[in-house]
């Protein structure tokens, strides 16, 4: 079933350890690998402060793109779960205000697409950071980032009048 996902464009996960050790010459210091997939030969990357889009070319695949999108220069996204004839989820993403998605992504059914989108959210919409009680999705976790619990009267350490 492998190959035939390849052949059919769909990705699957990868390990976060060995993407780390793979590609750790793009990664910043203190930047971290979050989830990955793989797509035959290309490889797409979400860590924690961008998303790393690995483009093999050509026959011998010794031409290779890397294509940084930083989080926040996402305007949107959009996942489109499997079904039950259409076998594979899809992912689309938008830069800036493009009108047609920038990066569009097939996954199979062993990519849980959820943690995928959690993951996005969680950096595309500045939502948090553990400073705000938030968490990243780690790719085991279904359960979505929970909010701080509720602030006394002080906002920014300034009494509220």
């Amino acid at each position: 079933m492998g190959l035939f996902n390849a052949l059919l464009g769909n990705a699957g996960s990868v390990e976060p350890a060995s993407l780390q050790k793979e590609f750790g010459q793009l990664f910043l210091q203190g930047e971290e690998v979050e989830i990955g997939f793989k797509l035959v030969r290309d490889v797409f990357i979400f860590t924690n402060v961008r998303l790393i889009l690995v483009d093999v070319q050509g026959l011998t695949g010794k031409k290779v793109e890397y294509l940084s999108l930083p989080y926040k220069s996402i305007s949107r996204f959009s996942i489109e779960t499997a079904g039950t004839f259409d076998l594979d989820a899809e992912l689309k993403i938008w830069v800036s205000s493009e009108a047609a998605p920038s990066v569009q992504k097939k996954f199979n059914r062993s990519v849980n697409i959820y943690d995928l989108q959690r993951t996005l959210a969680y950096h595309v919409l500045s939502i948090g950071g553990p400073s705000k009680g938030f968490v990243v999705p780690s790719a085991s976790s279904a359960a979505a980032p929970t909010p701080p619990p509720a602030q006394s009267d002080q906002v920014n350490d300034i009494p509220m009048r």
